[in-house]
């Protein structure tokens, strides 16, 4: 049985004292119920983790980065490492993200040596992959998110995937309002599974696939009731604690 989850990145937003709220008001007493079905992540930017770090302390909900650097020191000026990362408390990190491949030019050589890195230091990588609106309509879907898959298994081996999670973010349906069908995002979450299970079988059984194309509350029980979709990477969502814990509760309410 596959825990769902829920992971809100936070992106470049907050203040010091915004996300001490936000984290305040998602780790409430109020999630204790949710959190017994669903597994609750947020990932603020880096320079706020020790404070959300804090707030979340004794409390059921995960802490997540944005981003790791693949090296573990040296002279990589603006990069964090994974066991930097590691000693404020993440136990996760979002790896991939279609942002940081088409902003800052990470590719699928420099995300899989991430994930490699993050693996390393016991943190959880949440691996991100997806299509543009171009690989769509090319029919280019499945061959541009197995190209990213197989980066994982290169510098991985076979159990690339083991201890990590993959959320697939058709870049198409990112901060648009647009958002695949339930039946177009379950089509390729059980894709990616088969992908996996050709490598490792007991691996793709137990991976968690989140979905990351502009889930919301109104949307998010029809995605999480596909059998292969496996909880959201939220964005602009995971800004408002309601709109986050109402994600929340309708992942947990499939569990």
């Amino acid at each position: 049985m596959r825990t769902p989850m829920v992971a809100g990145n936070w992106k470049l937003n907050g203040s010091r004292e915004s996300a001490v709220t936000l984290a305040s008001e998602i780790a409430s007493t109020s999630v204790a119920g949710i959190a017994d079905n669903v597994e609750i992540v947020v990932c603020p930017v880096s320079v706020h983790l020790a404070e959300v770090s804090a707030v979340l302390k004794s409390t059921s909900v995960k802490l997540g980065a944005q981003n790791a650097c693949a090296e573990e020191k040296g002279a990589f000026t603006g990069e964090v490492s994974a066991s930097m990362l590691a000693e404020f408390g993440c136990e996760y990190v979002i790896i991939g993200h279609s942002e940081r491949r088409s902003l800052f030019g990470d590719t699928n050589e420099s995300c899989a040596a991430r994930h490699k890195a993050v693996a390393a230091a016991g943190i959880t990588p949440i691996f991100c992959v997806g299509e543009t609106l171009d690989d769509r309509e090319s029919g280019n879907t499945m061959a541009v998110v197995e190209s990213q898959l197989q980066s994982v298994f290169d510098a991985c081996g076979d159990n690339g995937f083991a201890s990590a999670v993959v959320a697939y973010e058709p870049v198409w349906a990112i901060g648009t309002g647009k958002t695949a069908t339930p039946d177009q995002a379950q089509e390729v979450h059980a894709q990616i599974r088969d992908f996996v299970a050709a490598r490792d079988q007991q691996t793709a059984s137990l991976l968690r696939i989140l979905y990351g194309g502009s889930m919301n509350p109104r949307n998010a029980a029809e995605l999480i009731g596909k059998p292969d979709i496996d909880g959201g990477l939220i964005g602009g969502a995971a800004l408002k604690s309601a709109d986050f814990l109402a994600i929340c509760q309708a992942a947990a309410a499939q569990a």
